[in-house]
């Protein structure tokens, strides 16, 4: 089974209720290891959790803190962006030259770095002087 096919899999399991979006999310670790997760909505919207979070929290919670390969899977007519948010978790995660790919229920594919989707990312070289 592919990173996509993972992803899509999770994907049926997302709570959205109230935008009726569902997202999945997958990562490949270093040992072999592929950790998912999907969205949950919340009546107030603002507390719900991302896919890509979700699958964030099942690696840390496994004992792993780095990936080196993403997918992320929505019923959208474009491949689905991680929002930006979700981009800079998955940057405190994986490296700038990790591939994440953004897929669309319909087949629609795109690769693309983490570098390439956060120029520019806040990370923890900004925190040398604290």
């Amino acid at each position: 089974m592919s990173l996509v096919d993972d992803a899509r899999a999770v994907r049926e399991n997302a709570h959205a209720p109230y935008s009726n979006f569902k997202v999945g999310a997958a990562l490949r670790t270093a040992s072999g290891a592929v950790y998912v997760g999907c969205n949950v909505e919340n009546v107030a919207y603002p507390e719900g959790t991302c896919a890509e979070a979700g699958a964030i929290a099942a690696m840390v919670a496994a004992g792993e803190t780095r990936f080196i390969e993403a997918a992320v899977i929505a019923d959208s007519p474009l491949p689905v962006s991680p929002c930006g948010g979700c981009r800079q978790k998955l940057a405190e995660f994986g490296a700038g030259d990790v591939v994440v790919t953004l897929a669309t229920m319909d087949g629609a594919r795109q690769d693309i770095t983490l570098a390439e989707l956060l120029p520019g990312a806040f990370t923890q070289d900004y925190m040398e002087r604290s």
